[in-house]
């Protein structure tokens, strides 16, 4: 169990530094492919993001192996983000047909750690299938509303910009 419960908190880290140390280059390749949301996308927005997808996934971990258990909605939530995180990073190097980086990590960690999880938690009994469900819809919408945020942080920063 303790494998499982720190498994997505590994790998997030290791696609972190994916993303930024080697090969590194995400924010480039961000802006490079999403000119219209670049603006949104400073290096202090990507610290804190990132920072707080270690810490939520150390807390998972956690909250998993706690005695009740009652992490296991969470735990299924965040694989479900980091496996729309995976197709997020394959969607975009396809429409860039360059590659983005993070998307190794996101293919051969986060889309196996979510297939593995959710059918380890279902056959184990400690989700149900409402559930598991739930955690999926929960996790796989984050995508859309980060970059619902960044449209509306773009267009807030443009504004501020036009002189009137």
């Amino acid at each position: 169990m303790l494998l499982v419960a720190w498994s997505l908190a590994a790998a997030a880290s290791l696609h972190i530094l994916e993303e930024f140390v080697f090969p590194g280059g995400f924010k480039s390749w961000w802006c490079a492919c999403r000119p219209d949301t670049a603006g949104s996308v400073s290096n202090g927005f990507l610290i804190v993001i990132n920072a707080a997808l270690l810490a939520f996934s150390a807390a998972v971990a956690v909250a998993v192996q706690a005695p009740r258990g009652n992490g296991v909605a969470a735990w299924l939530a965040l694989a479900a983000l980091l496996f729309s995180n995976a197709i997020f990073h394959l969607i975009g190097a396809f429409q860039s047909k360059r590659y983005s980086p993070g998307m190794i990590t996101g293919i051969a960690l986060y889309i196996p750690l979510a297939i593995y999880g959710f059918a380890f938690f279902l056959r184990s009994g400690r989700a149900s299938i409402l559930t598991a469900l739930g955690a999926a819809l929960i996790g796989g919408s984050y995508h859309f509303i980060s970059f619902a945020n960044h449209r509306r942080r773009t267009r807030a920063a443009a504004k501020v910009e036009m002189p009137r």
